[in-house]
């Protein structure tokens, strides 16, 4: 995994990582942890009108309902239970809470084995970041040694196919592509074609990028997840859903009608480092039920990174890496 910090290792590359995710997550971290402790700076005890303050800040800081409720569900037990010696307990109780959302709750849905390419679906609305995610996706697990294809079913965009082309040059992947307008799902039927004869082990497609609410681009979608699974048993073995965090509350509403409908396996939560609003990944995880597996943290080609959820938890509401010694912040940053 990129984060090794999930592993219990320290060390340099993880102060590292733990240092690029702090950063992205700096308004995130204004809008929620700081606040929460603004809240509870001189506070002698946990009463309901903190409590109180507290949900409204979770609330604001793009949480959602669901998780919210959750979370003061378990400190309401908690103070009840006279657990709270001080009101600066409940720091630490909302961090394991929040951290207990995630649990089992990321990285990349195993896929049952096959005998040829699996197939990754790339869905979302237009403007997410699908295509850039999709070509950073593809320079990632080329990185890791697999054998990509990329498949540009946008159609209807004839930026974005040129916008792929670019990745796939960059990351040394091929590129299956058509005229402008083309059936999408024909196109991925001649991408699946051409990772079968050419020996790839995995294509990703860059699917047309629709509103949730437009029912026959959401049918086209479902065409071609039909003419995946003809082609290749259990295909799409992944369809991950781009999701912009600076969108808030409406990316939870995407990944409901998304959800529904295109089966949707993991995440792909983009533009973190731009936004107050990262706290939507919890309402999402928690009303759903679906993994976070990348986030994307810049516009660098490396700058789309396994989620882990201790390190994400952790750089909101730590200056340094738990565990992380000096020597490794210095070895973070060399020069």
């Amino acid at each position: 995994m990129l984060f090794e910090r999930e592993s219990g290792k320290t060390g340099g590359r993880v102060t590292g990582f733990f240092d690029r995710m702090k950063k992205a997550l700096g308004a995130t971290k204004a809008n929620l942890v700081s606040r929460i402790e603004t809240a509870l700076a001189g506070r002698a005890a946990v009463d309901e009108s903190l409590l109180e303050n507290l949900e409204e800040i979770l609330l604001g800081a793009d949480i959602g309902v669901t998780a919210t409720d959750r979370i003061m569900k378990s400190l309401r037990e908690m103070q009840r239970q006279n657990r709270f010696g001080s009101a600066g307990e409940i720091r630490d109780a909302i961090r394991e809470e929040m951290l207990q959302i995630f649990q089992g709750k990321h990285g990349t849905a195993p896929a049952a084995p096959v005998s040829g390419p699996e197939i990754w679906l790339v869905v979302g609305v237009n403007g997410t970041g699908k295509t850039t995610s999709v070509g950073k996706l593809a320079a990632k697990m080329a990185g890791a040694g697999r054998r990509v294809l990329i498949c540009a079913a946008d159609t209807f965009r004839p930026a974005a196919i040129e916008q792929l082309a670019i990745w796939a040059e960059r990351s040394g992947c091929e590129l299956i592509r058509s005229r402008t307008g083309a059936d999408p799902a024909a196109v991925l039927h001649d991408a699946i074609a051409a990772a079968e004869a050419r020996g790839n082990d995995l294509l990703i497609v860059d699917t047309a990028g629709r509103l949730h609410t437009r029912g026959n681009l959401m049918q086209e979608l479902e065409k071609m997840k039909r003419v995946a699974a003809r082609k290749m048993a259990g295909a799409p073995h992944q369809v991950f859903l781009v999701l912009d965090a600076t969108t808030g509350q409406n990316g939870l509403s995407q990944a409901r009608e998304f959800y529904k409908t295109a089966g949707v396996t993991g995440l792909i939560v983009t533009k973190l480092d731009g936004t107050a609003k990262g706290g939507v990944l919890f309402g999402i995880v928690q009303e759903l039920g679906l993994p976070v597996s990348y986030i994307g943290v810049g516009e660098g080609l490396d700058d789309l990174m396994d989620f882990a959820p201790r390190t994400f938890i952790d750089s909101l509401f730590f200056d340094k890496a738990p565990g992380a010694t000096e020597a490794d912040a210095a070895a973070s940053h060399p020069g």
